[in-house]
């Protein structure tokens, strides 16, 4: 018998898991392929077409058995610029529509694929379902937790495949990864650190804005009541608004949070969720939180803790030796998990690399993906009729989404106090404190004086598995699980779906 040493053992051991798991994700990513170019070419309606939307279009646009056959938008020259890059490309100009109710009266259509403003996510998706489509809608799959739960018992009833935009679901190194986590890889995880270091500047002074002339600015507001635009760009800078948008929490977050939840296994909510945060190092439009913490408790004892940082900031690294040689691996948006017998570090949307215990590469990493996994996913799926073939179904786009959402909850029902003040509150609670810690160094390199700079602590809020508040402060939480709609964008109740 050989003898192994326990670093040995424990590699050994990491591999096989890795083994496993590549074969087992391999040939699920086959299936999905041979699956997907069967039958007739499915006809897409994309609804939202800039940004994020010109994604949809490639995504599905090339592919043998999909064609784009109708776009959406409130804007008239962006959507006929795509109309005129569509109709270059394939010799066939799609049907543009304003208004998106009457794209979905068209039996012709078979997916919608919503990319609109956050605010629009639930609704579109509500309306497509009812109308017999089946749906990709991208992240956050709501505006707040009570629609995100209508759009996935839409989803049931009406029987439709709907899947959400977090395509890291489908990357094969991402779902290698997170099999070999679940396969007891770095041991038992009690801790899982999501990571949004992404550094966003200024969108300028607040004011009153034209609204461009090509923009039907009633249906772009849809669900939410019709303000002045107090930006400069109505587009993209939407998501630091809280009427449309939900922070850089539920913007590039939303992605790191779903991975930090599947590699937790959580299938909820959680039972506790407190966050801090601010907009710190500039003056302007915006209204979310630029630099803030989120902190959520499950009932088994596991922690998800998210950070945002939207000032210059450095990432989340190991350093090691090796050869003599300083090195270091590096997290800045991404995922770290803690494991009792190691640490992975998920850098990207497609993979993830483990480290012992002292932070050193271990030699055992997973990379591979890109988009294309998720949209012959999602296709395949529309093809069985089976919503368990979906890797990332709409409920689970839900419960990440609400996980972003409870944050912010917290976050905005919080008071202004002394990084003193909040200290004290986590005395003995040691990852609060060391996170906190880091907190407060960054928010300094970037000029802030903490001495005088306040910060907005939310308070420690109870969930409940009906994905409500109880005790302390949850009339006012429970309030902000929804919103009020404007007729006729008004997101239906459970029993008028």
């Amino acid at each position: 018998m050989t003898n192994f040493s326990r670093r040995e053992f424990l590699e050994k051991s990491m591999f096989a898991t890795a083994a496993l798991s590549l074969a087992s994700s391999t040939q699920a990513f086959a299936a999905d392929d041979e699956t997907s170019t069967k039958g007739d070419k499915l006809r897409v309606a994309v609804v939202g077409v800039k940004g994020r939307g010109g994604s949809h279009i490639a995504g599905f646009g090339e592919r043998d058995d999909c064609e784009i056959a109708a776009l959406v938008d409130v804007d008239e020259t962006m959507i006929n610029n795509r109309a005129d890059e569509i109709e270059k490309k394939t010799g066939k100009r799609p049907t543009l529509y304003t208004d998106m109710r009457k794209c979905f009266e068209d039996k012709s259509i078979d997916i919608v694929s919503v990319a609109t403003p956050n605010h629009w996510h639930s609704l579109a998706a509500i309306w497509a379902i009812q109308a017999g489509k089946d749906v990709y809608v991208e992240k956050p799959v709501s505006h707040n937790v009570s629609e995100g739960r209508r759009v996935v018992e839409a989803a049931r009833k009406y029987k439709r495949i709907v899947q959400t935009g977090t395509q890291s679901r489908s990357n094969p190194g991402m779902r290698e990864a997170i099999a070999f986590i679940h396969g007891g890889g770095i041991g038992e995880i009690k801790l899982a650190r999501g990571l949004c270091y992404k550094p966003r500047g200024s969108i300028g002074p607040k004011g009153n804005y034209d609204v461009p002339a090509s923009v039907n600015y009633d249906i772009w507001s849809g669900p939410a009541e019709i303000k002045p635009l107090s930006r400069k760009s109505l587009h993209y800078d939407w998501h630091w608004m809280w009427d449309y948008g939900n922070g850089d929490l539920g913007n590039q977050g939303i992605h790191q949070m779903d991975i930090a939840r599947w590699g937790l296994g959580e299938t909820t909510i959680g039972d506790s969720v407190q966050s801090y945060g601010g907009r710190f190092g500039y003056e302007d439009a915006g209204e979310t939180a630029n630099t803030q913490v989120s902190i959520h408790g499950f009932p088994d004892g596991k922690q998800l803790v998210f950070e945002v940082r939207g000032l210059k900031t450095g990432k989340y690294g190991y350093e090691y030796e090796e050869d003599g040689t300083k090195k270091t691996v590096d997290a800045g948006v991404g995922v770290v998990f803690y494991g009792s017998k190691g640490i992975m570090v998920v850098p990207s949307y497609s993979g993830g690399v483990v480290l012992d215990l002292a932070g050193k590469p271990t030699g055992v990493k997973f990379e591979g993906g890109g988009d294309k996994h998720h949209y012959a996913n999602f296709v395949k799926a529309v093809r069985s009729r089976k919503q368990e073939d979906l890797n990332a179904d709409i409920l689970e786009g839900h419960l990440s989404s609400a996980l972003c959402h409870v944050g912010n909850i917290s976050y905005r029902l919080g008071t202004p106090v002394s990084v003193k003040e909040l200290a004290a509150t986590f005395a003995g609670d040691a990852e609060k404190l060391e996170t906190l810690d880091r907190f407060q160094q960054h928010l300094r390199e970037n000029q802030v004086d903490m001495e005088t700079t306040k910060i907005t602590a939310g308070p420690k809020l109870t969930l409940t598995d009906k994905e409500e508040f109880k005790g302390s402060r949850a009339e006012d939480a429970n309030k902000m699980l929804t919103r009020e709609y404007r007729a006729p964008y008004i997101v239906p109740k459970t029993e008028d779906l």
